[in-house]
């Protein structure tokens, strides 16, 4: 049997951030660009007053998160009903309640709107809270890119930060992981991905066509191409792809997918993502021509904050790093929103990020309708 040896990352998070602030930019289906993790937190960053729009789980679970992020305060929460408002904001501690978002997004009391609704609202809101300069943290995914495309432009007009809701690209494991595609895996020409888990209630607005187009693969495959814009090649274009779907067939919904995308300088992502399957599987494999990475968990980490990833090179024994984290990534992701709302190259960035992460949804999701036809 082969041994495995055990290594921990022993830099704090300013340190890892920092040595990857010059790393990835992307914009949109190629260009260059891609990772809107930025350099240090600035000394200066101040704790940002935010208001939530909607109530569901996920709002719910990001209000919990905010209490653990200490450049966070949740100030205020809007729903249709001021009577689920009110509840949220007594549970969560929130200053205020609405029944209306654009009353919230008219508060002087609030400087960012975490927008966790539907897809099919989340640009109206967005565009909304960018134009009553609230900075803007918006859910994922998106109605299409030109969709997210006037968000941003809306963010960029009047001044504020923009960020999508992704939790793993925060997490120090991240950045270290580019450090070491840099150092030791050579160019990286292969990534495979899997992020799939199991959801049988049918009432769930991911069966909704009409609030989420998309289906299991706007959920789910997001962060496939997530990882694909944040590990391969910043300036790689997709030169060519073919994507598959199946559809639940009592609601119509899109609920898993798979394919592949060649890129123009030869190097594919292969992925497969879905809401229906046996067990909760988030592998990610990245080949390089010196090495591999390999994780179990590309999504998330473990309980204690800490994310591990496998390195193996050459005919050696697989090396086990472990990347620690004192605050989960998603409370990561609310410290990083705060220092990047100050830095105007790190707002670019985020919209650049979020921007060619759609685009490559956008055409997973195309090419699987054409396929179907």
């Amino acid at each position: 049997m082969k041994s495995s040896k055990k290594g921990t990352v022993d830099h704090g998070r300013r340190q890892l951030i920092g040595a990857a602030g010059g790393g990835l930019v992307a914009a949109m289906a190629g260009g260059a660009a891609a990772s809107f993790v930025g350099p240090a937190r600035a000394e200066n960053v101040q704790t940002l007053r935010w208001g939530i729009v909607g109530t569901g789980m996920i709002a719910r679970s990001m209000a919990r998160v905010m209490g653990a992020a200490p450049s966070a305060t949740l100030a205020a929460v809007s729903s249709r009903r001021l009577e689920s408002a009110q509840a949220f904001a007594k549970t969560h501690g929130a200053g205020r309640a609405f029944d209306s978002w654009e009353d919230m997004c008219a508060w002087e009391g609030v400087d960012a709107i975490y927008v966790a609704t539907p897809t099919s609202v989340r640009e109206t809101i967005c565009v909304a809270a960018a134009n009553s300069r609230k900075h803007v943290l918006g859910e994922k995914p998106f109605a299409s890119l030109p969709s997210l495309q006037r968000i941003t432009l809306a963010c960029r007009t009047n001044g504020v930060g923009f960020m999508d809701g992704t939790h793993f690209v925060h997490h120090p494991r991240t950045p270290h992981i580019r450090e070491t595609v840099m150092e030791k895996l050579g160019w990286p020409w292969s990534l495979d991905s899997a992020f799939q888990f199991n959801l049988p209630d049918r009432g769930n607005i991911r069966f909704n066509q009409d609030l989420e187009p998309l289906g299991g693969i706007g959920d789910t495959g997001w962060y496939n191409m997530r990882a694909a814009v944040e590990y391969l090649a910043p300036d790689a274009r997709i030169a060519s792809l073919e994507s598959y779907l199946r559809r639940d067939d009592k609601t119509g919904a899109a609920i898993s997918g798979s394919g592949v995308i060649r890129f123009d300088d030869g190097s594919t992502t292969t992925w497969n993502c879905g809401m229906d399957s046996g067990a909760v599987i988030g592998n990610m494999r990245l080949t390089g021509t010196e090495g591999v990475v390999s994780l179990e968990n590309f999504v998330s980490h473990d309980q204690d904050g800490s994310a591990t990833y496998e390195l193996r090179g050459g005919r050696g024994s697989p090396e086990t790093i472990t990347v620690p984290s004192s605050l989960p990534a998603a409370a990561l992701m609310f410290e990083d929103f705060a220092a990047m709302v100050l830095d105007e190259e790190w707002r670019e960035r985020s919209i650049q990020a979020s921007e060619r992460t759609q685009a490559w949804l956008d055409a997973i999701w195309n090419s699987a309708l054409e396929n179907e036809a």
